[in-house]
């Protein structure tokens, strides 16, 4: 049986970590190399690190703090945010990351992650997409979720696994920090397109909803969350706990 991971998302601004609902109304949280040595330390699987203005502010990621971030961090890093090149690529794994999340580079350039997997490999290449319902239709949305791409989602998704990404994010902009739990109908609609590792994102709101998650996904390989990491509404030992009381293997 596949060990079911949970990882904490870093969502930085201007070098602070913030958390919104619905990807708006951002407030500050914490530094990110103090809060990523915390998760570190506590259990989590895995840990994701999002610049979220780099795209829309058209600028690099911040490599200073990545770099801090990296050196308190010893479990895999994933590192988004401006990643529009295998330069980028390059800069972001010398700063420590062991995996790199395009989202709106691969939007602009699609060869992007033909390209990255081959000189990288695909276990390196993490596709993240931001998904609205729009007209009942599940789209994309690029630039941190301000701007409607008219792509759709699945399709998408699909096409970036065929040029080689390894692992695929989906961020729910509907359920994102609302706290009423995990996008159900369109993670099972990802996971019954493709064959890559599934990483759910934006709803988590309490222990059961991640339980809800792995209980009626099976395909769903882990469970991102933000908020309800950052101000300790659950503990990531706590949720493990009762992750494995409920038979989905964890590791403790």
């Amino acid at each position: 049986m596949i060990t079911k991971r949970i990882i904490p998302c870093l969502d930085v601004k201007d070098g602070r970590v913030v958390k919104g609902i619905n990807f708006t109304g951002l407030k500050e949280v914490s530094s990110p190399v103090e809060l990523a040595k915390v998760y570190s330390e506590s259990g989590a699987d895995e840990l994701v690190f999002y610049d979220i203005t780099a795209s829309s502010d058209g600028r690099k990621i911040f490599t200073d703090i990545l770099s801090q971030t990296a050196k308190n961090v010893f479990i895999p890093l994933t590192v988004g945010g401006g990643i529009n090149s295998l330069d980028d690529f390059d800069r972001v794994l010398k700063c420590g990351a062991d995996k790199v999340s395009v989202n709106s580079g691969a939007l602009k350039n699609p060869d992007l992650i033909e390209k990255a997997a081959k000189l990288y490999g695909n276990q390196c290449v993490v596709l993240s997409v931001d998904i609205k319902r729009v007209n009942g239709v599940f789209t994309v949305f690029s630039k941190g979720g301000r701007e409607n791409t008219g792509l759709n989602a699945i399709e998408w998704i699909k096409r970036g696994v065929d040029s080689g990404a390894g692992e695929i994010v989906v961020n729910s902009i509907d359920t994102d920090g609302v706290k009423n739990g995990f996008d159900l109908s369109l993670l099972k609609a990802v996971c019954d397109a493709v064959k890559v590792p599934v990483i759910a994102s934006g709803g988590a709101g309490k222990i059961s909803d991640f339980i809800t998650l792995f209980q009626t996904l099976p395909k769903v390989d882990a469970g991102l969350a933000a908020s309800v990491f950052h101000f300790g509404e659950i503990e990531i030992k706590d949720l493990k706990m009762q992750m494995k009381a409920n038979g989905i293997c964890v590791r403790l």
